[in-house]
């Protein structure tokens, strides 16, 4: 056998997953044993566990329903071998994020927000399944019209605000790095809708190749909890608990995830990884760690919109207009510019990686 033989894809996709998994559990218990009132690798091993057993029993049940993924034909032609891989896989996953990280605690003000953040994860969860169901019904691409989807993730994110604004559990002031805090008071409200629908249609967008936004997300809710419990009283342990559930049970999602994908997140498990990702943000001032630990997911977000507006501004009478990217979302980018797929996610994870630690690093005090 030739020694310098390349790595088998399948065998690429196990390897670069068991380190992702290395990398995030490690952090739990650093944590755990040098941060006074950590418990993040508890809620992390038990989610991740139930959360890749799950998974392995539910594939076959989806499969069996036939919600397989109707691929678009307009991206790239690689991507039409995927058609019929289970998707809905958030539905298996994301309960169980919730629901472990839901018992970190049982009363008191932790105990409601957790409920809360809770409800808008689940509720994210099912605005994404009513748009999965519908393309699969359709036998399409799209579900939900973009306004329609708009208008669910907006009032599930303004009951949300009503029952923290209630409660004065946001503030009106962003903390920044250096002890330096951004005065908004009543625009907090506009910029915390804004940030919903941003942040669950940025992981939206990510989800396009096998792994890559389940990676992302459990890098990005670790970084989250890792953040809250440096920050020691200004933090919130139980919500730190709640993001390594949840960085918990994409990492058991990611077993069967990676590439080469048995099980689709689809937008169950986008929006939901979004809308979690964002209550968490507002409930412990962490916008701007979140802002930096998600630069992926905003990359791909920016992506999208720099190419629809510069082909939009540049069209002709053709109707024809000049690209920017090879093709949007970014990670399409790089797979035409000829990075294989392989090679594509673990970059994404490591540039994530890398934006964790410089949130931890500009962590607001």
């Amino acid at each position: 056998m030739n020694d310098t033989q390349e790595t088998p894809p399948p065998l690429k996709g196990k390897v670069s997953a068991g380190v992702l998994a290395v990398v995030v559990v490690a952090a739990a218990f650093a944590s755990d044993r040098w941060i006074p009132n950590s418990l993040l690798s508890l809620p992390l091993l038990i989610a991740t566990l139930i959360a890749a057993i799950v998974t392995w029993w539910g594939v076959p049940k989806l499969r069996g329903l036939k919600l397989g993924q109707v691929i678009r034909e307009e991206g790239p032609q690689a991507h039409l071998t995927k058609s019929g891989t289970p998707t809905m896989g958030g539905l298996l996953v994301v309960p169980v994020g919730v629901i472990v990280g839901g018992l970190i605690s049982w009363n008191g003000q932790p105990a409601e927000q957790l409920l809360a953040v809770a409800f808008i994860t689940l509720a994210y969860m099912v605005v994404g399944g009513i748009d999965d169901w519908r393309s699969l019904t359709k036998h399409t691409n799209t579900g939900l019209t973009p306004r329609g989807k708009l208008l669910l993730q907006a009032l599930a994110a303004v009951i949300f605000l009503i029952w923290a604004g209630m409660r004065g559990w946001i503030s009106g002031d962003v903390a920044l790095p250096f002890d330096i805090s951004l005065p908004l008071g009543w625009l907090i409200w506009p910029l915390a809708v804004f940030v919903f629908l941003a942040e669950s249609n940025a992981t939206n967008l990510t989800d396009g190749l096998d792994g890559l936004a389940a990676g992302c997300g459990a890098l990005v809710f670790t970084g989250m909890a890792l953040q809250l419990t440096l920050r020691g009283n200004s933090g919130d342990p139980s919500l730190a608990g709640f993001c390594m559930a949840m960085a918990g049970c994409w990492i058991g999602f990611l077993v069967h995830n990676r590439n080469p994908a048995k099980v689709f997140m689809g937008d169950t498990g986008s929006l939901a990884m979004g809308g979690a990702l964002t209550a968490v943000a507002l409930l412990t001032n962490s916008l701007w760690p979140l802002l930096v630990m998600g630069g992926v997911f905003l990359a791909e977000s920016l992506s999208v919109i720099i190419q629809v507006w510069v082909f939009k501004a540049t069209k002709g009478a053709d109707g024809v207009g000049r690209r920017v990217f090879r093709m949007s979302p970014l990670h399409h980018h790089f797979e035409l510019g000829g990075t294989p797929e392989q090679l594509v996610v673990p970059g994404f994870w490591l540039a994530t990686m890398g934006l964790v630690l410089i949130g931890l690093a500009l962590r607001p005090l």
